[in-house]
């Protein structure tokens, strides 16, 4: 791999998922878990009402869990699946309506209606006050309107649902409140343990003593374990995505032996997991086996077409050993659906620069700058899409701009600059930086070459 690629490739970062583990960039489980308890078909002691009412519930229910494996809900198909649930609720005011009400209000988060979600959700609990599945829903709803903001608020408010008023046995709450104690990471002590991470572990173990097959509880646990290796070898410790694309092989530690072994048990329960899939893949990035990360990101987006962890990560994975091409294919996936998302531009223009042949360089560096472009207008702040263009313009566009060679290599030097100053102290750009001012130096060098070579008439 060039010189050029290793350089640019600034923001090949790999992304976690909903119930991942980290003290920056986690979030609770990215679909909640839905209310499958009813009587049982064929009771003799429920009335036909009761029946009717049981018969709508489990068909939607079934219609839901194809959904989900498939991984296809449509706008329609979360207002039919809602239907069908409310039409049950209709039928019988028992307990099958409150599981029912409440799976409307899950559908209605499988396609982000929350306001529609967060309706049910309170028509459950007002039907039912204390049926905490629907209260940590609306926690976490909350929790996201805010945009994450008052976890202190979130955790504690969680910590009634699951642990108070649930006694433990809400596997959802306790992973919620697992993964945001991560994300907070608290070190004062408290009844639940003597630090944020301690206590998500408790959490976490707990959730599995309730449900030991319950995926995002396995997921969550994998990737804390993960999190404390990576922080054993140096790196930043609580993240739910790699900070880099860590292509060196590593020592497996304790930490990421655990993290390995309970991704194994998760994949065994269910094979059909894209989340665990997705785990398993950063795990083996970590390990140095891009070969095998690249398979697992790719069965995670094989089983949820348009999932954007697995399609980032199988992207940023492809562009570390060359796969161009499947690398554009994937950013391209993720910005037909999220066009304004930086990373994604950034990855394609890096894709698209991988790409580049004598026989079509033009047009590919024409279309890797369109991608910066856009880059730097969805996130003018942001430094990558300064340095990547830096990049461009040094490698490719004053290569072939004849008596414009000064003032691209000229242009190039500004943009660095520009990466310089925008990148500022912050240690995650601190090798960059460094690779930022060598190439001003070559720049540098060259001009002078050149001017000399100019008044020399040669």
């Amino acid at each position: 791999m060039n010189r050029a690629f290793l350089a640019g490739a600034l923001t090949l970062s790999l992304a976690g998922i909903g119930c991942a583990a980290g003290t920056a960039t986690v979030a609770p489980p990215d679909t909640p878990r839905k209310i499958e308890e009813g009587s049982k078909p064929g009771d003799p002691r429920k009335t036909a009402a009761e029946a009717r009412a049981e018969a709508l519930f489990q068909r939607s229910l079934s219609e839901m869990a194809r959904l989900d494996r498939a991984g296809s809900w449509a706008e329609k198909d979360c207002a039919e699946v809602a239907r069908g649930f409310l039409e049950a609720a209709e039928v019988e005011a028992g307990e099958v309506a409150v599981k029912a009400i409440f799976n409307a209000g899950v559908a209605g988060e499988r396609c982000q209606k929350d306001e529609e979600a967060r309706k049910h959700f309170e028509r459950a609990l007002a039907l039912s006050p204390g049926f905490h599945p629907a209260n940590v829903r609306l926690i976490l709803l909350r929790h996201r309107a805010a945009g994450g903001k008052d976890l202190d608020r979130t955790i504690s408010e969680l910590r009634k649902a699951a642990i108070v008023d649930a006694k433990y046995t809400n596997v959802e709450g306790l992973v919620a409140l697992a993964m945001l104690s991560l994300q907070r990471g608290n070190e004062a002590a408290d009844a639940d343990g003597p630090n944020d991470r301690a206590r998500a572990v408790r959490y976490l173990q707990s959730a599995l003593a309730v449900d030991d097959g319950y995926s995002p509880a396995m997921n969550g646990l994998a990737l804390y374990y993960l999190g404390e290796a990576r922080a054993g070898a140096g790196r930043k410790a609580a993240r739910a995505s790699l900070s880099s694309a860590h292509s060196g092989e590593a020592r497996p530690t304790q930490a990421m032996e655990l993290a390995a072994l309970v991704c194994s048990q998760a994949l065994r329960k269910d094979p059909s997991d894209p989340v665990i899939h997705n785990t398993y893949g950063l795990i083996q990035v970590e390990l140095g086996n891009l070969g095998k990360a690249a398979e697992a990101f790719g069965k995670a987006r094989q089983l949820r077409p348009g999932f954007y962890e697995a399609e980032m990560n199988f992207a940023a994975v492809n562009l570390q050993f060359r796969g161009f091409t499947k690398a554009e294919e994937a950013y391209r996936a993720v910005l037909a659906k999220r066009p304004d998302d930086y990373d994604a531009r950034i990855g394609l223009a890096l894709a698209l620069r991988g790409q580049i042949q004598d026989s079509d360089a033009g047009a590919l560096v024409e279309a890797a700058g369109k991608e910066l472009k856009k880059a730097r207008q969805i996130a003018p702040d942001r430094p990558e899409a300064y340095y990547n263009e830096a990049i461009l313009t040094q490698e490719y566009r004053a290569r072939d701009a004849g008596d414009g060679t000064h003032a691209q290599l000229s242009l190039a030097v500004e943009l660095f600059e520009r990466f310089m100053s925008k990148a500022g102290s912050a240690s995650e750009y601190a090798e960059t930086v460094k690779l930022a001012r060598q190439r001003i130096a070559e720049i540098q060098e060259i001009v002078r070459f050149l001017g000399e070579s100019k008044k020399s008439g040669s």
